[in-house]
């Protein structure tokens, strides 16, 4: 079975469940996962109920897939994402964004933690995704393409849509937050990066670092989906940090922000339908 019919095919099981049409997609990363909780005339099905989603296996990711209503938004809400450094296929990886778009979601909120390597940045801090370095070495669209998903060779010049990350903006300044914009560097992990390699990142531009997100982006805007991302800063990165990094720290710093975090999303989600 190739790709795009195990997408149609997990779409079929879904809207089995559920007769909502999604327009606005959602992934929530690391102790971000709270938000899907508030979603209104929620269906909720786990991953492992649908064909083909892999079951998320990290801490803070509870590897649901929610569909209902924020505001005036119906949306769908991925509790959870799973990462290439877990032993999976790039494809399976961006496998559950590519159903959110064969589900009708035509915009993507992505949201993550990070290491902040800006020294302005503090951890709890929100940022708007401006743009992106894949250094993961890995690419969702190498082999062969079927054109029922997308082009060849998509346009990444504007990844993440500009009326998003102003929309995103605008509500971090009613919610009394800077609206910090930066570019996201992705690498492979799961260890984390060197001194060494945050120095490297910080001469290539990079704001903050993390081990997903890109992979995602890259199969949303293949199939034509805007896209808008903001991470969660939880840490500083090494050789910024006063001690060693944990994941501990991570899902810690984003249940801090969980009610900002959701304040923020009930603001934007209905400005991206």
């Amino acid at each position: 079975m190739g790709h795009y019919e195990r997408i149609m095919d997990a779409v079929g099981v879904i809207r089995g469940k559920s007769p909502l049409v999604p327009r606005v997609g959602v992934v929530l990363g690391s102790g971000l996962g709270g938000f899907a909780d508030i979603v209104a005339e929620a269906t909720v099905i786990a991953y492992p109920d649908i064909p083909h989603f892999r079951a998320a296996g990290v801490a803070g990711h509870a590897g649901r897939l929610v569909l209902g209503r924020v505001g005036t938004a119906a949306v769908a809400v991925l509790q959870g994402r799973i990462h290439s450094y877990e032993g999976h296929d790039i494809g399976d990886v961006v496998f559950p964004v590519r159903v959110l778009a064969g589900l009708g979601a035509r915009s993507l909120l992505l949201t993550n933690a990070a290491g902040g390597i800006n020294p302005g940045w503090r951890p709890g801090d929100l940022m708007i995704i401006r743009d992106h370095i894949n250094l993961m070495g890995i690419n969702p669209l190498r082999g062969a393409n079927d054109e029922r998903m997308g082009p060849r060779f998509p346009d990444m010049s504007a990844a993440y849509d500009p009326a998003f990350q102003d929309a995103i903006a605008a509500a971090l300044a009613e919610i009394g937050r800077p609206a910090r914009r930066g570019v996201y560097a992705a690498l492979g992990g799961p260890s984390y990066e060197t001194p060494a390699e945050i120095r490297m990142l910080a001469a290539l531009g990079a704001d903050a670092v993390g081990m997903s997100t890109v992979p995602e982006v890259i199969a949303a805007r293949h199939m034509g989906v805007r896209v808008a991302g903001v991470s969660c800063i939880t840490n500083l990165a090494a050789g910024i940090s006063a001690g060693p990094l944990s994941h501990a720290e991570v899902t810690e710093i984003g249940e801090s922000v969980r009610h900002d975090f959701i304040r923020l999303l009930n603001l934007v989600l209905p400005c991206m339908v």
